[in-house]
């Protein structure tokens, strides 16, 4: 049954609720933001997460939205947390969904279900503090997976909801945002090939050691964050600490730098009958002979190593080592321990 419209409420005309929406967003326009460096060093404000919230994003649960109707006193501007459910309560109408739905949509929801007691309801819906954004942290971290912002959040933040990089992280980081979400703002940064997305790569250990405080960027909903794994090169057997040691960007290794790393040679160790085994493109390994002794001495130019190699040293009960046996040693790589080098 319809009820009759409710003849206390003045109703106030649309040019002059037009005006007043107009002032309230003009007012919060005015408000004094937070700033921060920009990368050519001049100071830059940072926008509220409600300053640049496109039409496509949905609220969730946790967000804090505001509800007002200019033509009923009953609607103030007092914050409003979307619950659990997914529902907010609002007056006149009790239980409203608003997860799933843009700021327009609900806008639209409410306007057709406030026409019940009021002619031609002015609804204003405005995100006051998002906390439903999900971010996605993939690749080298150790707890990769969905996070939420719940909030304005820097991308080191996220890598630190993340649980922190793993010792054979990469030396860069690559963000990639939807495009409605503006392009990220950093040199270099880039659309992709379908124009929906830009992209940007971070070197990480510029980002850690914060030599361009600018680069710790705020992190917008369904933004990407990928770790790439660093390029490794292995040194196992009669060394001193055997292991993974990662490479940074265009970084090559020798054999004698990759031994280094590895704290030197155990008094056990068969120098001569040392050996780099390099994958061939497929499942088998080509093997080939380093004989340490001569190059610790001098006597032989020193030998590149290439990501993914394995130098293996062995002791001197080993008289004759072949791949398999090699390879069977070699196999504990995917639990060895990964030295990372930032």
């Amino acid at each position: 049954m319809r009820l009759n419209r409710l003849p206390k409420y003045p109703r106030i005309g649309r040019i002059s609720g037009l005006v007043l929406l107009l002032s309230l967003g003009a007012t919060s326009a005015a408000q004094q933001r937070p700033t921060a460096p920009s990368l050519t060093g001049e100071p830059q404000a940072i926008p509220a997460p409600a300053d640049v919230t496109p039409e496509s994003y949905e609220l969730g649960v946790n967000d804090s939205i505001n509800v007002q109707c200019i033509n009923l006193p009953e609607f103030g501007d007092a914050p409003i947390r979307i619950d659990t459910d997914g529902q907010i309560s609002l007056p006149l109408m009790g239980r409203v969904r608003a997860a799933g739905l843009t700021i327009k949509q609900l806008e639209e929801d409410l306007k057709k279900r406030l026409a019940t007691y009021v002619i031609d309801p002015l609804v204003l819906v405005r995100l006051n503090e998002p906390r439903s954004q999900p971010v996605s942290v993939i690749g080298a971290v150790n707890k990769p997976g969905v996070h939420q912002l719940e909030g304005t959040k820097t991308l080191l933040e996220l890598l630190a909801l993340a649980g922190g990089l793993e010792q054979d992280a990469g030396h860069t980081v690559k963000l990639t945002r939807r495009r409605e979400w503006g392009a990220v703002p950093l040199p270099g940064a880039s659309e992709d090939e379908t124009h929906m997305f830009s992209v940007a790569e971070i070197d990480l250990k510029q980002l850690v050691d914060a030599k361009v405080p600018a680069a710790n960027i705020v992190v917008r909903p369904y933004d990407v964050i990928s770790v790439p794994r660093a390029e490794l090169v292995y040194v196992v057997g009669d060394v001193r600490k055997p292991g993974g040691f990662t490479l940074a960007q265009r970084e090559s290794l020798s054999v004698l730098h990759a031994l280094s790393l590895a704290e030197g040679l155990q008094p056990t160790a068969t120098a001569s009958k040392a050996k780099i085994l390099r994958q061939d493109g497929g499942a088998q390994r080509t093997e080939i002979p380093v004989n340490l002794a001569r190059l610790l001495s001098g006597k032989e130019q020193d030998v590149p190593m290439m990501p993914g190699d394995i130098l293996f040293v062995p002791d001197n009960k080993a008289r004759s080592v072949g791949l398999k046996a090699v390879d069977s040693m070699i196999s504990v790589t995917s639990g060895i321990l990964i030295y990372g080098r930032f």
